[in-house]
């Protein structure tokens, strides 16, 4: 029923639950989290204890840190990218987390349509588009992950329960993605996005030309972006600003660099083009961000 581990390679895996396990949770403990863009049909509840970088779920980006509850549903692609240092061959640095997984009908197909499983049903329904814990309810969930991977037999299944009753009354989550995502991706679709993903990563702080992704595709620029589009419901463009507008959000928050510096740092040319597309993503200005985020 559980694996722990004190060393795993990967945030979230990519294979089925063993038909002998009700539900499977892992320790994580690694230089950095999986680095790959992927989807699985089982529900999964992860939290980060160690570690900063950037969220991709569904058709959002964000960046992550310490204390993050993300509860995702079957097919809800996602990718907890961790910051290029953490691949640092001598960082010194580690990420770390909890996962749970587990299937729809972990508890019996009869069972989900009892009276008593009507919270639970609408919990996982919601959860096809994602959701972000916060709060008190955050803070109990996280304690009672912890504590399960340390149990074994019929006291992790009620803890599981527990966990998911917890999730299943609260009110304070918010959702992640626009859309729920019902498709499963197939492997050349998945390694496609990943080089699209990791050569954007790595390159987000200059100025990138569609053809250096078409290239790498073997595509047209027509083609790719066409491509891209239909495969993350949004033009590429904006999910490259998107990227450099998460990073500012960082340095904004971290740094004392004046706007201006972080604007070009992040890949935008002039600090005019910086401030339209950070007011059109957040809502204000970068140095309304910087001073709200510094008062808190």
């Amino acid at each position: 029923m559980i694996q722990k581990a004190s060393v795993q390679k990967t945030a979230v895996h990519k294979t089925e639950i063993p038909s002998s396990k009700v539900f499977v949770v892992r320790y994580l403990r690694d230089r950095h989290f999986d680095p790959y863009w992927h989807a699985h049909r089982e529900y999964q509840l992860f939290v980060v204890l160690e570690g900063t970088g950037t969220r991709f779920i569904g058709d959002q980006i964000k960046s992550f840190r310490p204390g993050e509850l993300v509860f995702t549903g079957p097919h809800l692609p996602h990718l907890w990218r961790s910051d290029e240092i953490y691949f640092a061959r001598n960082s010194g640095l580690n990420a770390e987390g909890i996962v749970i997984y587990f299937d729809e009908n972990f508890l019996g197909k009869d069972l989900h349509g009892k009276e008593e499983m009507v919270l639970l049903k609408k919990l996982l329904h919601r959860s096809a588009r994602g959701l972000e814990f916060h709060g008190r309810c955050r803070a109990q969930v996280i304690e009672g992950m912890k504590e399960l991977t340390d149990l074994r037999g019929m006291a992790g299944v009620i803890q599981l329960l527990r966990i998911l009753d917890t999730l299943a009354v609260s009110r304070e989550y918010e959702y992640i993605s626009r859309g729920g995502f019902n498709q499963a991706y197939n492997q050349d679709e998945t390694d496609r996005l990943n080089l699209v993903y990791d050569y954007v990563l790595k390159n987000f702080r200059r100025k990138i030309a569609l053809t250096e992704l078409a290239d790498l595709l073997h595509m047209t620029q027509t083609s790719f972006s066409r491509y891209f589009t239909m495969q993350y419901s949004k033009p590429f463009t904006q999910f490259v600003s998107e990227i450099r507008i998460r990073e500012a959000c960082r340095l904004l928050a971290e740094t004392d660099d004046p706007v201006s510096h972080i604007g070009y740092q992040c890949g935008f040319n002039t600090l005019s083009n910086f401030n339209k597309q950070f007011r059109d993503l957040m809502l204000k200005k970068p140095s309304q961000y910087k001073r709200e985020y510094r008062s808190l």
